[in-house]
């Protein structure tokens, strides 16, 4: 009998690059992509020239554009759209997926609006059959990267450690170590919450500051991560971990950070308009900033970086002005 498939949905760099690896380690992989041209190409040429170029998918990958034909028959479900999109098209979804089919969830994102963290969104969307099977992967863990077979380590986090090992299961082989955490909410808090940081990290370095900037920008903003994942219900520990100082110190430090790419442009003097227009590549940060700026006033939580960060995003506030906003703060302790 051939094996049951795993659907991964979204074909951008993220979802393809998982559908890769899932399939290097001969799990049978169906690929969603929203536009019917994307899923032609992948069929045909086997490469993601877009989103991964030059990383050629496995003929075990099916990919196609019809959400029907990717979800049936699969025993797990792979998240990997954009924050934005979430709601959208789990909601398409919905009809296809049998109740408690897991599902986890890589979009590193808090939905805006709501200020849902994207577990939520999909148990809001699918049903409250599915509380309780939906995980969430993140960690220091490059698309690219992953893609090329880079050794990686990242979390697989769910109150469920049924559900957490068969996702680790899943994943298991010798390019991606996966650690299992009972805590979902402080596992994306952190993923999300990052990009905001990275955004930061890349003005500091666009206006031309060095290390000792960057190293005081991050660990303050593990700080602000931290101080809204516990008020979320997270635990302290997560962010000391992968999902949180190994994405933030990845995000905010690495070329192939896109959010820390969008800070370096305004730290140069861009637009944030200009800067979305120029790119193919979907920047979490942007909206996650002012989602995440919602979510910490209504639960009172202090977040100076993240309030800079969306001045200068929503409301064109001058790097420069930003960060000396930042250092001329009331002097405090600072535990």
């Amino acid at each position: 009998m051939a094996q049951e498939h795993i659907a991964v949905i979204g074909a951008g760099g993220w979802g393809t690059a998982l559908a890769l690896y899932l399939a290097r380690l001969d799990r049978p992989v169906r690929l969603w992509a929203r536009r019917p041209e994307l899923a032609e190409e992948l069929a045909l040429t086997r490469e993601n020239r877009y989103y991964l170029p030059g990383c050629l998918l496995p003929e075990t990958v099916v990919a196609s554009s019809d959400l029907a034909e990717v979800l049936r028959g699969a025993r797990a479900v792979i998240s990997a759209l954009p924050s934005h999109a979430v709601r959208e098209v789990f909601a398409r979804i919905a009809p296809h997926v049998p109740a408690r089919t897991p599902v986890l969830s890589a979009t590193k994102g808090i939905e805006d609006g709501t200020c849902l963290l994207v577990s939520e969104v999909i148990v809001e969307v699918l049903g409250e059959s599915f509380r309780g099977r939906v995980a969430a992967l993140s960690g220091p863990s490059f698309a690219l990267e992953v893609a090329r077979g880079d050794p990686s380590a990242a979390v697989v986090a769910s109150p469920d450690e049924t559900l957490a090992r068969a996702f680790q299961t899943d994943f298991a082989g010798r390019n991606l170590r996966l650690y299992t955490n009972p805590d979902l909410v402080g596992t994306q808090i952190g993923g999300a919450v990052k990009n905001v940081i990275a955004i930061a990290a890349g003005i500091v370095a666009g206006l031309g500051f060095g290390s000792n900037t960057a190293a005081a920008l991050i660990t303050r903003g593990l700080a602000e991560v931290t101080r809204l994942s516990v008020a979320t219900g997270g635990s302290p520990a997560t962010l000391s971990g992968l999902a949180g100082l190994g994405d933030l110190v990845l995000t905010c430090t690495g070329a192939l950070s896109r959010n820390r790419s969008v800070g370096i442009e305004l730290g140069k003097g861009r637009r944030i308009e200009e800067i979305l227009a120029a790119t193919r590549y979907v920047a979490e940060g942007v909206i996650t900033t002012r989602s995440t700026r919602a979510l910490a006033r209504k639960l009172g939580v202090e977040m100076p970086i993240t309030e800079q960060m969306n001045a200068v995003l929503y409301s064109a506030k001058p790097p420069m002005d930003a960060i000396r906003d930042l250092m001329e703060r009331g002097l405090k302790a600072e535990s």
